[in-house]
């Protein structure tokens, strides 16, 4: 009775969200934990889980919920009271959870109460299908007092005489699961079935002002070794938003603001009426550990973020950018490194196709050389100039670097641990980047032995990571192999361990495997 209380609470809040296109409690609450967690168990949850992050908050979220409505079930089934009290409760933090991040749109409170109502009315049902399955057969099917301290029961009747009233038991549960999970199914898959003039897939992208040529030769071709670009469905995605931002393009909108001499808005007929052009871009997550996953290379169609910022004038001393997500997400970036004439891009495509929306359909921020947490804010709104005195974004608010340039890097894919290669000699392989500066030369060795220098692959430019390969011969047993690159600088990547925070990991990348 507990667990299906609550289910019917979140399944109706969901519809009721999904119809709303609003925050779901669920992950409101997610957000709320994200914002009161330690960075430094975030951190931790990263590096084990990955992407995965999220799936196992929101589950564990429904866990604490489920639990703790069952134990309200046992409770409320003889003080019917307590049951309408833990709603109570309940309802009380899903407001608590929606109201800070959405408080400016006003149907964020509807799904949590719309919710409570349900589990109100779904535990009435149920509250007189239980009782009713505990009196006697032939009682009748009213229901206990609502403060009864103890349901009748009858110490005479057999399960047999109870037969009935359970099964009206089980078929008021079915029925409430029944609508409950339809409801919350329906309201999950809502956003994703929009589609309209500003959905994503009605956004027609235009041809860049002036086109990038094709690629060079980029990708090595080895087995295993990581391409040059990566599809849009593998790139990585970190963040702290739990529920994907569904923004609609007719009504999205940019203002610029702050420390400038004319604040401005632009819609999206404006920008993509722009000369928008192309850059080929990798992304590095500063969560990435010596060896990890998280970063990525593309093609992105975007407007030179430079341009509007130029329009509306920046004033002196306006040394940060402090971008805002549609969620509320903040992002503080050097104004310095986005006037200085990279690539610094509102981008509205990727990979050819425009944002999905995973990775922030309509428009987002696409800044090379800094880690993204310092300048790829996605599902952007708003930008204000401002002074890195005077105001903190999310990250720097909890203790990371507010300047957070991508640290040289290089990584080992071939052989991929803990591969088995035949003797005799053996490829190794794999990626380094160093956006913005531009990687010079790779080196690896095998088993602490001398270093060699490994092939390059062809690039277009110093803002994307660059494939390495190299050739060794092994004879069987345990062998290592390391990497380490030199950028353009004169820079090599520095030998010791370094973790992530507080603006980026350091150390040679070693991985293990056996010639037999």
């Amino acid at each position: 009775m507990g667990l299906l209380t609550v289910v019917a609470a979140l399944g109706v809040a969901e519809l009721a969200a999904g119809l709303l296109r609003t925050v779901s409690p669920v992950f409101a609450v997610g957000d709320t934990v994200v914002d009161i967690t330690p960075p430094a168990l975030v951190e931790v949850a990263i590096d084990l889980l990955g992407s995965a992050d999220k799936v196992v908050l929101v589950s564990g979220i429904a866990v604490v919920l489920l639990g703790v409505g069952a134990v309200l079930g046992v409770v409320a089934l003889r003080r019917p009271r307590v049951g309408y009290a833990g709603l109570a409760v309940f309802t009380a933090v899903g407001l608590a959870a929606v109201l800070p991040h959405r408080a400016a749109d006003p149907v964020t409170p509807v799904p949590v109460i719309t919710g409570a109502v349900a589990g109100a009315v779904a535990l009435a049902l149920l509250l007189r299908s239980a009782n009713a399955s505990l009196l006697p057969q032939g009682t009748g099917s009213s229901t206990a007092p609502a403060d009864a301290e103890e349901v009748p029961r009858s110490s005479t009747t057999g399960t047999s005489g109870r037969g009935p009233g359970r099964r009206g038991f089980v078929l008021t549960a079915a029925g409430v699961l029944a609508v409950s999970g339809s409801a919350g199914v329906l309201g999950r898959r809502l956003p994703a079935l929009g589609g309209g003039a500003g959905s994503r897939s009605s956004l027609a992208l235009p041809n860049a002002a002036d086109p990038l040529p094709p690629l060079p030769a980029a990708d090595l071709g080895i087995p295993g070794l990581t391409p040059f670009t990566t599809s849009n469905q593998d790139f990585y995605r970190i963040d702290t938003a739990l529920t994907l931002p569904r923004l609609d393009a007719d009504r999205w909108t940019l203002r610029v603001r702050g420390m400038v001499d004319e604040p401005l808005e632009i819609d999206m007929d404006e920008l993509l009426g722009m000369e928008l052009v192309e850059a080929d871009i990798t992304l590095t997550c500063v969560s990435n550990q010596v060896g990890g996953d998280l970063a990525g290379n593309t093609r992105w169609l975007g407007l030179p973020l430079a341009d509007p910022l130029r329009r509306a004038g920046v004033r002196s001393g306006a040394d940060q950018i402090l971008s805002t997500s549609d969620d509320g997400w903040t992002c503080g970036t050097p104004t310095e490194v986005v006037m200085d004439g990279r690539d610094a891009l509102l981008a509205v495509g990727m990979g050819g196709e425009p944002l999905p929306h995973a990775h922030g359909y309509p428009a987002r921020m696409v800044v090379p050389g800094l880690y993204g947490f310092v300048s790829a804010t996605r599902w952007v709104t708003d930008i204000k100039l401002t002074r890195f005195a005077d105001e903190q974004a999310y990250w720097a608010q909890r203790g990371w670097a507010v300047r957070a340039p991508i640290k040289t890097m290089s990584r080992v894919d071939v052989p991929a641990p803990p591969s088995r290669v035949a003797t005799g000699d053996v490829v190794l392989a794999g990626v380094a980047w160093a956006q913005h500066r531009g990687v010079d030369a790779v080196e690896v060795r095998v088993d602490d032995g001398g270093w060699q220098v490994a092939e390059l692959a062809e690039v277009s430019g110093i803002d994307t990571w660059v494939q390495w390969v190299a050739e060794t011969s092994v004879e069987p047993g345990q062998h290592s192999v390391e990497a380490r690159a030199t950028d353009t600088t004169g820079f090599t990547q520095p030998s010791e361990r370094v973790d992530p925070a507080p603006d980026g990991a350091t150390g040679w990348h070693r991985v293990q495997f056996t010639g037999e």
